[in-house]
């Protein structure tokens, strides 16, 4: 599989982005549910928190990645849904290094919303991987 980021400008760069991926010789394409804060029983955790929200956000989408033989590198897109923008961009720090450490610069967006699937969560992740 081969990945071409298609960036015509440079500032999204500073934001762990890509305007677009191109994807040629991929065998198969992993569509993941939205990750967020939750445990092993899908109880949320971490409640109030935003950075700690957001590792255990990628500790789950990392776990579904490994559970289809998939990586951090593998993703070509991520869509953010926060209660918080403001918190989630001060705290874009955690999962920048983590994707930047995967050599991942996918495409995706970042959207502002009243309210997640259960109270207390602030972030949720959704992710498509090939491979």
């Amino acid at each position: 599989m081969e990945q071409r980021k298609i960036n015509p400008w440079k500032w999204q760069d500073q934001f762990v982005f890509s305007q677009g991926i191109e994807v040629s010789n991929a065998s198969r394409v992993l569509y993941c549910a939205g990750q967020a804060s939750v445990d092993d029983k899908g109880t949320p955790v971490h409640v109030g928190d935003m950075r700690k929200q957001i590792e255990q956000a990628f500790r789950n989408l990392e776990t579904v990645l490994q559970a289809a033989g998939l990586g951090l590198a593998n993703v070509v897109r991520l869509n953010y849904y926060t209660t918080d923008v403001d918190a989630f961009l001060s705290a874009a720090d955690v999962f920048a290094s983590r994707l930047t450490a995967a050599g991942c610069q996918p495409s995706g967006a970042l959207l502002g919303v009243a309210k997640l699937a259960f109270p207390g969560l602030m972030i949720e992740i959704e992710a498509t991987a090939v491979g």
